[in-house]
Formats: C-alpha cells, structure tokens, sequence
C-alpha cells in the first residue's frame, strides 16, 4: 500500500511521516491553503525528505508549467494538478518540464479515469471537495475503480481508512486533514496511526 501523507510544513512531521513509512510528503502550494508552503519553505523540507521518500508539489490555482518550473528548481519529485481546470494541454505543458505527473480529481466532475489519460503516473480520486476532511460515497468506485496506479484521498482518518481501503481497493493512499489536529497543523500521534492502520489493512 503506496503511503502518501500530504500538506506537512515541519521538519518534525517529515520525520514522523518517514518514520512511519510513508512512501510520499507532499506539499501545497495552493494560494489559499492552511497548508500552504512558499518556495523558500519547500525547498528546506524537500531537503530534510532527502530522497527518503518522493516529494510531492500540489498545487490547484497556478499555470501547469509555473507549477513544473516551481519543481524542478526545489528539487521536488512529483507535480500534482489537482481539479478540473488542468485539461490533457495543461499535462503535456508540465510533462515537458519535469518527467513526473500526477491527477488529482473527484468523481463529481465525471472524469476520465482511465489511469495515464493525460500522461499522468498516478490518478488521485479525491472528495468533491479537497482538504475539507469530508467523507464520501466510495460505493461508487465498487464497480468503476480506476485499473493501475491510483490513490484513495477525501475524508480518509486513522479510523475508516483500513474500510476504506477494502471497499475500494486503492493502489495506495493520501491523507491531509484527516492527521490534522486543526486546519493545518499536523498531529504527529494520528500520522503514525494512520500509516498504522493503512499498513496493516
């Protein structure tokens, strides 16, 4: 199970999240985020991951090659577009820059999900709306689960995530709000819980 624990903003969370086996850190450089981190900060957090695991940009509200050029100078592995307004020309835009993509969308906006649609490596299948802790209706994804490398977010906890994940069945998974003892700020306790109880689902 591909462990991805998103939005973290210390050295410390790295740490735990590392230490509890997560596979990816990403980080948010969406404008309007609680978890958002700035350049400067991204570039000292990719350098504490140091190649322990792959580092993940997301980002929703900027143009796909900012976003890939953002990447690459800070040593990030991974460029993660995230919603609807990234169609196929904003991936190729990315995938001319940097050699590592990921989609990110919902099920609420009908799409393609066919894994490597838009020359993606991974397709997210998130809530409808992303970072608000929201559960959904994973029933749907009994009978449509994307086929390859794929990620489980929206609404995931330490407590319903070993459910989520045998009623879907993911590639892997991807926590934000759901380790978070407020907007934005990380709980050590419930990363190592979570990384806990994904593995051993």
């Amino acid at each position: 199970m591909y462990l991805k624990i998103c939005g973290l903003r210390t050295a410390e969370h790295i740490e735990v999240a590392l230490a509890s086996g997560a596979d990816a850190i990403g980080f948010v450089m969406n404008r309007t985020s609680s978890r958002r981190v700035d350049v400067d900060q991204a570039r000292r957090l990719v350098a504490v991951v140091a190649g322990r695991a792959d580092t993940v940009l997301v980002v929703n509200d900027m143009p796909a090659d900012e976003a890939a050029r953002i990447a690459q100078q800070v040593g990030i592995d991974v460029v993660q577009l995230h919603g609807p307004r990234y169609d196929a020309a904003a991936f190729a835009d990315a995938l001319a820059i940097v050699p590592r993509v990921w989609r990110a969308t919902s099920l609420a906006d009908d799409p393609d999900l066919s894994v490597g649609a838009f020359g993606e490596e991974v397709l997210l299948l998130d809530a409808p709306k992303p970072g608000s802790g929201e559960t959904w209706d994973l029933s749907a994804l009994v009978e449509r689960a994307p086929a390859g490398k794929w990620l489980l977010a929206g609404g995931l906890n330490p407590d319903n995530v070993a459910e989520a994940i045998a009623t879907a069945k993911p590639w892997g998974v991807d926590v934000s709000s759901g380790v978070e003892s407020a907007p934005g700020e990380k709980d050590s306790f419930r990363i190592a819980a979570f990384a806990a109880a994904a593995r051993d689902a």
